[in-house]
């Protein structure tokens, strides 16, 4: 390659680090951005163009190369710990859905109540014993009006014997008067008619 070339690849590589240096928001100078500018500096003029030394031109590739190898080697070392990160990244989201499943778990554990065996909500559980609850009373109820009518309906038999037995004890009563009555107008006959004889 001419010095010719060398000089344009130089002018052109010059004026795309000059662009990208007025763009860099960081405005951070690189090693090949110093020995650029150097090389600018110490440069001749000739015709219009600039006349730099070759083997600055040389020192320069090889600083460029240098610095892309160790820009290459810095993504290599960024990727790395980015897909470091994001294995981390992963492996902590993974422990936060386990860790959201044994809360979800544990809570629902902390309110279930055992009855018979079997796990109720706190909710589930109350409603079930005040239907318990409920259908004790019902039966309360429903035994203390059949007691009630049983009550009520042996009074009433109690009274019916009664009245029976008053019934029974008049009937006996006049039974037996008239027994005796018969006994004593037998015992008149008798003796009328061994009166007679």
């Amino acid at each position: 390659m001419s010095k010719k070339n060398y000089i344009f690849a130089v002018f052109i590589l010059v004026s795309v680090f000059q662009m990208n240096a007025q763009t860099d928001s960081l405005k951070t100078e690189t090693p090949v951005q110093d020995e650029f500018t150097k090389l600018i500096e110490e440069s001749n003029n000739y015709q219009g163009y600039k006349v730099v030394d070759y083997d600055k031109l040389i020192g320069l590739r090889n600083t460029t190369r240098n610095y892309i190898t160790e820009l290459k080697e810095e993504i290599i070392v960024q990727k790395n710990t980015v897909d470091q990160q994001n294995d981390e990244i992963e492996k902590l989201k993974s422990e936060l859905q386990s860790t959201q499943e044994d809360l979800k778990r544990v809570s629902e554990e902390k309110d279930a109540l055992m009855f018979l065996g079997m796990p109720f909500s706190k909710g589930g559980y109350k409603a079930m014993m005040w239907g318990i609850v409920a259908v004790l009373v019902v039966i309360l109820l429903i035994l203390f009006f059949r007691y009630k009518s049983s009550h009520v309906a042996t009074r009433d038999a109690k009274q019916k014997l009664n009245e029976t037995e008053k019934e029974f004890d008049a009937y006996r009563t006049k039974a037996l008067e008239k027994e005796q009555r018969l006994g004593r107008m037998l015992q008149d006959e008798r003796n009328k008619a061994s009166g007679n004889s």
